[in-house]
């Protein structure tokens, strides 16, 4: 493959809701220009995109797949990113990385949750959008109804670029509205064409649509406004001179039509990328900062090479592999860059371009270009590398929070050390996946972004890692506290033949407002007590507070206050008073009307309106308070409170309640008081365990 300039290179993310075909699009691209003989497909897991076991296995994709091709002497550097929410790290990389983004909508099934974050993260990163509606040859598809759908979620602006006219069984017309043409393709999958002239209805329609198109391109340029008035249109040149701009400006959105599994559509989609789509050169000046923090830009023309590390992925047969887009510069085999967020020094060995697994080695990459380098000692998703004396860090993804939790354990002793270094690996490869070690609740959690999600970390820890894991439902940080004031007179006495153990605890204690805390005082008058024994108190009456009396579990909003007692001249010491304020704290608190209190979290779904009941229903059963509700197009928007306990996997009910269309968020919101059933059981199930746990 040649060196391209960077207006020759088309950089771009294939994005959309899952199952819209997006993969079986990027086949198509592939085939149509000749990089591979025949269209793989989903079902026989032969497509260049998913060629992971877990995506064979699966069907649908899970990581973001580098391609390139070359049509009409550009060069397109593709990636495929999977439409599931569970994975959204790997589209945000590569949106982050494109200089525009090609959506896809499913025929039938119309703008998905994906489709809308898709179009709300490229709208945040600033590039342009083209959308491509697939799935023509399936039946009652309905055109205009499809368009509608999308206008109402992104706008009127969508403009059809392409008409199906055969839509349904034997789909292989469509009408190209730029050309005035009907575009026919053979049933050979092969994605060449023939062109004929649109005529009768056709043309008319065509007609109205083209001056459409002139007034939208007329509005991205005022020398072309100009014209417009003047002339009360635009020449053809002018009109295909004003395309490019008009599409950066997103003065409006342009939308093409394709059956991707037939090679239907696809060349002509192709044609436009290559002769009107965003190159490196549209976005020249990239904002990043400098070792001060201070806001600078990166110029595509710099010499000195700026590079960004969009997505790192350890494969067995090469080790990780760093995914990264050229800003500035050049870089070649052995060039020395340096990492500014590591503070590090990074040679650079073998540079590949990719086709899923095909590699393909070069010795160089210019700017603008995609490409992909091995075996990076310390450089991670999200890093910056700066040769010649250039320093600069360009802005990282922000990534969403994960929203599902769960413990990993191990059924095989000895295998800690190998656990944490694979979850350290798998977390510099996806941000979005995160993992701490409980010291509360003495569990590894797990946080992702979705159970398949989590299911695909444990599988890739058990392969690459060869650990045994499992995971199972994390324990919920319950509290507890008291609703009354209690009192205890504590004596702990001990006689062991030589000296003894003595102390007497008074101690008063009450509810405290919640969040605030556990407070500890004294009010002690006269000589009963020595002083020196408060702290002594004290510790030995936090340590039953971190240990919890009813289930286990941290007690919070107590006021204590250790107000009096008794001490002996010989037997009294610190261990004795520890001791003493231990089991006092645990009699006063017993007597104090004492309860737990279960963490809440606040809940954001959004699910299409015909999901409403069902949703409604459901977080009924899971005791979930409705917050609030509002509408955003065809989706609804609802707030509640929900308690989390009740959240474990609810990303999975939600998915399976609402066809794959809802998502959701959490974050922790609050305390509140169990209800006495559910108390009752945690109880129960926390003496079971300590039973369990008790030696023999």
């Amino acid at each position: 493959m040649k060196d391209y300039q960077p207006a020759e290179i088309r950089n771009f993310a294939i994005v959309g809701h899952a199952s819209s075909g997006k993969t079986m699009l990027s086949e198509a691209m592939l085939a149509t220009a000749g990089v591979i003989n025949r269209m793989g497909s989903i079902a026989a897991g032969s497509t260049v995109s998913d060629y992971h076991d877990s995506e064979q296995h699966r069907q649908i994709s899970v990581s973001a797949t580098l391609m390139h091709l070359e049509w009409l002497g550009k060069k397109f550097n593709m990636i495929d990113c999977p439409g599931y929410t569970d994975f959204i790290s790997e589209g945000l990389g590569a949106l982050r990385v494109g200089d525009f983004a090609l959506i896809v909508v499913h025929a039938n099934h119309g703008a998905g949750v994906g489709t809308d974050a898709a179009w709300k993260y490229a709208t945040e990163d600033g590039i342009p959008k083209m959308i491509v509606i697939n799935g023509f040859d399936k039946e009652e598809t309905d055109f205009d109804l499809a368009l509608a759908q999308i206008r109402e979620h992104f706008g009127e602006r969508v403009f059809p670029l392409t008409i199906p006219l055969n839509a349904g069984a034997g789909f292989n017309q469509v009408l190209d509205i730029p050309r005035n043409e009907v575009i026919t393709y053979p049933a050979d999958k092969s994605g060449k064409y023939t062109e004929a002239p649109a005529t009768g209805a056709l043309a008319e329609r065509v007609k109205q649509l083209h001056e459409q198109l002139i007034e939208y391109i007329a509005e991205s340029d005022d020398s072309l406004m100009e014209k417009f008035f003047a002339q009360g249109s635009l020449s053809e040149e002018e009109m295909r001179a004003g395309l490019h701009a008009a599409i950066q400006k997103q003065i409006f959105t342009p939308l093409f039509v394709t059956s991707a599994e037939n090679n239907i559509g696809v060349a002509r989609l192709m044609d436009f990328i290559a002769k009107y789509g965003s190159s490196p050169v549209d976005r020249q000046n990239v904002s990043a900062q400098d070792p001060e923090g201070k806001e600078t830009e990166v110029v595509l023309s710099d010499p000195d090479p700026v590079l960004y590390v969009f997505k790192t992925m350890s494969e067995a047969q090469f080790g990780e592999l760093s995914f990264f887009r050229i800003y500035s510069g050049s870089v070649k085999f052995g060039s020395e860059l340096a990492n500014t967020a590591r503070r590090s020094t990074e040679k650079i060995g073998q540079i590949y371009l990719l086709n899923g697994k095909t590699r393909t080695s070069v010795p160089a990459l210019g700017a603008g270009d995609i490409g992909a380098v091995v075996k990076l000692k310390d450089t991670h998703t999200g890093n910056t590398l700066c040769g010649g004396k250039r320093r600069v860090a360009l802005p990282k993804v922000e990534y969403p929070h994960p929203n599902i939790h769960a413990s990993l354990k191990s059924s095989v002793k000895g295998e800690e050390d190998k656990i944490a270094s694979g979850l350290a690996a798998l977390h510099h490869e996806d941000p979005t996946f995160l993992h701490m070690v409980d010291s509360e609740l003495h569990q590894t959690i797990v946080s992702a972004q979705g159970e398949l999600h989590l299911e695909v970390i444990a599988d890739r820890l058990r392969k690459r890692f060869n650990v045994h894991v499992d995971l199972s439902e994390p324990r919920v940080r319950y509290r507890e506290t008291i609703k009354a004031r209690g009192d205890s007179k504590y004596r702990h006495k001990k006689q062991t033949g030589g000296a003894g153990q003595f102390a007497e605890v008074w101690m008063k204690i009450e509810p405290r407002p919640r969040d605030t805390g556990v407070e500890f005082t004294h009010s002690l008058s006269g000589q009963n007590v020595d002083r020196v024994f408060v702290p002594s108190v004290e510790k030995g009456v936090l340590k039953a507070c971190e240990e919890g009396i009813l289930a286990g579990y941290r007690v919070v909003d107590v006021k204590i206050d250790f107000y009096d007692g008794k001490m002996h001249p010989v037997d009294s010491k610190d261990i004795a008073f520890q001791i003493a304020g231990y089991f006092g704290f645990k009699e006063a608190f017993t007597m104090a009307r004492p309860c737990l209190l279960e963490p809440i979290h606040t809940v954001e779904i959004r699910i299409p309106d015909d999901c409403m009941g069902k949703v409604m229903g459901d977080l009924s059963s899971r005791r979930g308070k409705i917050q609030g509700m509002d509408m955003d197009g065809g989706f609804q928007l609802i707030k509640a409170h929900v308690p989390a306990k009740e959240l474990y996997r609810y990303s999975s009910t939600l998915r399976s309640l609402t066809g794959g269309r809802g998502v959701h968020s959490e974050t922790f919101s609050h305390y509140e008081e169990m209800p006495r059933e559910a108390e009752t059981k945690v109880i129960e199930d926390s003496k079971k365990a300590r039973l369990q746990q008790a030696p023999e």
